[in-house]
């Protein structure tokens, strides 16, 4: 499994997925995510790929005809290969194969690369249509990290010590969601404040959905503020999810995204589904986003 290592943290990368499975803090050996326990949830930290979120019956359509596809697409699911590492740095590839065409009838080269410097963690990821004239690639990209909560259990932390912190006090409504699908309804979440304190109460109606959020950090932190915390950074993301499994899960994730669920009602053209974006031949989409422990 592929190491990075800086003088303050150890990343862990699966090529699996091209997915992260362990960020430790070597001072303390204290570890951040979630180790994927199959009792609670079997993922570290997804990539989600071609699409984000569900589609009803996993169905969509590509010049009217009906095309299946998994919740959150198949990325997590494909062997990438490596194609650079060095202790700090590390890139890996996906590109489109006899596996993913029945479902997914797009060239693509996927590029995910990891860069670690001290305690932060940049995850950049590189989308590129390599495909004939004529033939646009459109796809959807998101971030699905999974941190444990309480960081510190052997302390006697509870999840519902934690809260999420901004850095301004904001005001946010989520998308509600229906069987994964999103209602089209919105419902309140905080009211110019700047913290949302954790409770496994505030998931019990599945993730928090936001977009047209006014920032681009959150910080996973006790919610006085002291011990340790995870930070993300996410500049440029439409979309953001929050998520735990229910109570007793001992993790939450913080997941920026490009993408979001398809509404409740039928399948819909692809093309026409809220954040796909689409690439013209030769055309290139990169995005990053990180993380920060201390």
């Amino acid at each position: 499994m592929p190491t990075l290592t800086s003088a303050t943290a150890r990343v862990e990368i699966a090529t699996h997925g091209a997915e992260l499975t362990s960020f430790t803090d070597l001072a303390s050996g204290r570890e951040y995510l979630w180790p994927a326990d199959p009792a609670q949830w079997a993922r570290h930290a997804p990539l989600l790929f071609p699409i984000v979120g569900k589609l009803p019956g996993n169905t969509y359509l590509y010049h009217d005809q009906p095309l299946t596809l998994p919740q959150h697409g198949f990325a997590r699911d494909q062997e990438f290969v490596v194609i650079q590492h060095d202790d700090t740095s590390l890139t890996l590839q996906l590109m489109a194969n006899a596996a993913t065409k029945p479902e997914y009838p797009f060239e693509f080269e996927l590029r995910v690369r990891y860069e670690l410097r001290g305690r932060v963690l940049t995850v950049g990821w590189h989308v590129r249509n390599p495909a004939a004239a004529g033939h646009d690639l459109l796809f959807s990209i998101g971030a699905h990290p999974a941190f444990n909560c309480p960081l510190r259990p052997e302390a006697g932390e509870q999840f519902g010590d934690y809260a999420f912190h901004f850095d301004h006090p904001v005001t946010l409504r989520r998308q509600l969601l229906s069987g994964g699908l999103r209602s089209g309804d919105t419902a309140p979440v905080l009211e110019n404040q700047a913290a949302l304190p954790l409770s496994y109460e505030l998931f019990k109606d599945d993730a928090l959905v936001f977009d047209h959020f006014d920032f681009t950090r959150i910080t996973l932190q006790k919610a006085d503020r002291t011990g340790p915390f995870v930070r993300m950074q996410f500049d440029g993301f439409p979309y953001l999810g929050l998520w735990t499994k229910g109570p007793g899960a001992a993790f939450v994730c913080i997941e920026p995204w490009q993408g979001v669920a398809s509404p409740v009602g039928p399948p819909q053209e692809l093309s026409e589904k809220e954040g796909i974006l689409t690439l013209a031949p030769s055309q290139m989409f990169d995005t990053s986003y990180s993380i920060e422990i201390g």
